[in-house]
Order: C-alpha cells, then sequence, then structure tokens
C-alpha cells in the first residue's frame, strides 16, 4: 500500500538472532553479528519484503541490522540512521534482566536507572527524529532495528509516552506493520515470525 499520508504502511523488521539475543543477554551497542539461524531468517524476511514498493529503507548502523537488511535484498537501497542504534544499556550491556535483578531488585529498563547508558527519555528522542522522517516521507518504509528501540518507536507513533514500549514484546526475526485508520496511526499487524 503506498500513496498519501493515511495509507502510508511502515514495516518494521527486528534483526534475525544473534547469540547474546538467544540467551537473553541486553545487546546495545556491542556489535554481534548474526547467528547462522539469524542469517536464515533475514533470506526469510527478504522473501517477505520483495512484494512491497519501498519508498524508504532505513536501518540501524549495527552489523546484526545490516546484514538483516543485505540478505534480505535491500541493502543497496538503504540508509543509515545513527538513531536506529539499540538503546544504550551501558553497565548492563550484556547482562540479563535476571542478573541485573540480584542487584536490583525489580528492575526494568522501562522504569529503572541505566547507569552509563541512556534514560528512556533519550531513546525516545531518537525515535522521535526517526518518526519525523518516515512522516516526510509520500510512499512506505521499511526500517531494520532492534528489540527495545522498535519498541519505543512504536509507542512514540501511536501517539504514546516511550515507557508504553514495554507493552509490545517483540521476538528476533519479526516483521510488523504501522500504519493508519484513516488518519489515526495503528498497528497493523506485529511481531510476525519470518521462520516457519
Amino acid at each position: 500500500m503506498s500513496g498519501g499520508p493515511e495509507t502510508q504502511e511502515v514495516v518494521l523488521v527486528r534483526h534475525g538472532e544473534t547469540e547474546w539475543s538467544r540467551s537473553g543477554r541486553h545487546t546495545g551497542r556491542t556489535d554481534i553479528p548474526l547467528s547462522d539461524q539469524g542469517r536464515k531468517d533475514a533470506a526469510r524476511v527478504g522473501a517477505i519484503l520483495r512484494p512491497r514498493r519501498l519508498a524508504l529503507v532505513l536501518t540501524s548502523p549495527l552489523s546484526r541490522a545490516t546484514e538483516t537488511c543485505r540478505i534480505a535484498g535491500l541493502g543497496e537501497e538503504a540508509h543509515v540512521r545513527e538513531e536506529l542504534r539499540e538503546w544504550d544499556y551501558g553497565a548492563y550491556e550484556g547482562r540479563t534482566t535476571l542478573e541485573i535483578r540480584r542487584q536490583v531488585p525489580g528492575w526494568s529498563v522501562w522504569t529503572g536507572q541505566v547507569p552509563d547508558g541512556e534514560s528512556v527519555q533519550e531513546v525516545s528522542a531518537r525515535a522521535d527524529r526517526v518518526l519525523g522522517e518516515i512522516r516526510s516521507t509520500e510512499g512506505d518504509v521499511a526500517i531494520f532495528a532492534h528489540g527495545h528501540l522498535i519498541r519505543v518507536l512504536t509507542a512514540r507513533w501511536l501517539g504514546l509516552p516511550p515507557q508504553d514500549g514495554r507493552l509490545f514484546a517483540l521476538d528476533t526475526a519479526t516483521v510488523s506493520v504501522l500504519g493508519y485508520e484513516r488518519e489515526t496511526p495503528v498497528i497493523r499487524s506485529w511481531n510476525q515470525p519470518v521462520f516457519s
């Protein structure tokens, strides 16, 4: 679907699996490559996106996103955006939520502090800049990025506070679509796996 602003769709692709994503480790700025399964899933993303006419393709600069984009067949037309990097987890990089909660009971990235990292408001500001670019584009857009960043971007697309990204579970190697119902921003589909 393409045309005016009310028919625009934004295809959100969370990168394929990595060793860290498989084990639930917070993977922000560390540039972890795709696993073999992640590369297989990226090829399936290409089959899903091939029929679409895209006016703009954006990707995070981190290799797990750019490689997913390249394997999906969109690397040549993709534009790298620093704003699409994953949340900077600072001192919690590479740790699981369970490990963090042993030191900080009840901790959540959505509501807790991230020492030496980004706040949810800082991630939201980056997502809002990307949304500005999307909304100034005529036609459909594809974005290759990361779990928490995509969830914040989705909350902001819907006009919700960035913390409400916690409501949108998002697996690796999934495709989601944002769009409109008349003039209202909506989720058209969410967390659709590309694997069989």
